[in-house]
């Protein structure tokens, strides 16, 4: 299938529009605000369920508590902000108060990779995958465009029952996902074929290997790529598989390649079936204000510049 771009939407407006439409269904979702509700797209659900909207203000270690006493009495809350602070500001609260007591919570963690732009380094998360994979009971979800995300939100309602971390992004992206396409956590999608290499993504990087792809394909490279959008837990059976099939993996994501999702999916390969592996992400260095492309571009994160590495990396295997 050739996926093709409806036209750029941010992932936080998927997330928004995901959980009105989730709330329209269960009355029992109850969303709560940090101060910034518009940025991250909680402003859908509380223009439409006002009466189901708190507003905590900057105060998001408390959002995370008041979260959990909303789960354990039945409610299902939804507490988004930035990243940085959903993931990072909040870790010790989501520990023990979500995973030890394993209760249904999902935390939208949005401003997600280097795309942030303008914001600048305080502002772009690239360790919250990291963070939160480590937890126990915490699902991590990283959906590829905005219609996925809206897919992935409603999923998480639905279809999990302990802690969430979701994460999204703020600028406008490809959105190539078909509004039909079935969402399952802990399931890959294998996006397209190949046998040379496999290029395995997540987040807004899945647009970038199948761009990366049709590249490669032109050098004669057979080239299969997959959307891992449930990073944990994470589809050990298609990477496996991708393994045995493929001469080479090559992981893609906008975040720190230490701890994230290349080490996650390295980790995989490691027990069960090793092969080379290449991770493309930030080399463990802060990101920077900046447009969002021009960010893309000095991190090497656009396929037609990482895609000149990839070739340089099967011929040295």
């Amino acid at each position: 299938m050739d996926y093709i771009n409806k036209g750029n939407r941010s992932s936080k407006e998927g997330f928004g529009i995901g959980l009105k439409k989730a709330g329209e269904k269960h009355a029992n979702i109850i969303a709560l605000g940090a101060d910034i509700t518009a940025s991250v797209g909680v402003n859908y659900f509380a223009d439409q369920f006002p009466d189901r909207f708190l507003s905590l203000g900057i105060a998001e270690q408390n959002c995370v508590g008041v979260a959990a006493g909303l789960a354990l009495s039945a409610k299902i809350p939804v507490f988004s902000t930035y990243g940085v602070f959903a993931a990072l500001r909040t870790t010790d609260q989501i520990r023990i108060s979500l995973c030890y007591n394993n209760v249904h919570t999902i935390i939208g963690g949005a401003h997600a990779g280097i795309s942030v732009g303008p914001d600048g380094a305080t502002h772009q998360a690239l360790e919250d995958i990291a963070i939160m994979r480590v937890l126990p009971n915490m699902t991590v979800l990283s959906p590829c465009d905005a219609t996925q995300t809206e897919q992935a939100i409603i999923a998480a309602v639905e279809q999990i029952n302990g802690p969430v971390y979701l994460r999204f992004g703020r600028a406008p992206v490809p959105d190539f996902m078909d509004d039909d396409s079935e969402f399952i956590p802990r399931k890959a999608q294998v996006l397209k074929n190949g046998n040379d290499i496999s290029l395995i993504a997540t987040g807004h990087m899945v647009w970038e290997a199948l761009q990366s792809a049709k590249l490669l394909e032109e050098n004669g490279i057979s080239t299969r790529v997959i959307n891992i959008h449930t990073i944990k837990p994470i589809d050990k059976d298609t990477i496996i598989k991708a393994a045995k099939e493929t001469k080479a993996i090559v992981t893609l994501e906008e975040h720190q390649i230490m701890g994230g999702f290349g080490s996650a999916v390295a980790e995989v390969l490691a027990e069960n079936y090793p092969i080379p592996v290449k991770m493309i992400g930030m080399q463990d260095r802060f990101g920077e204000s900046g447009e969002p492309e021009e960010l893309m571009e000095k991190y090497r994160l656009k396929a037609e510049i990482f895609t000149k590495d990839i070739i340089e990396f099967l011929k040295s295997k």
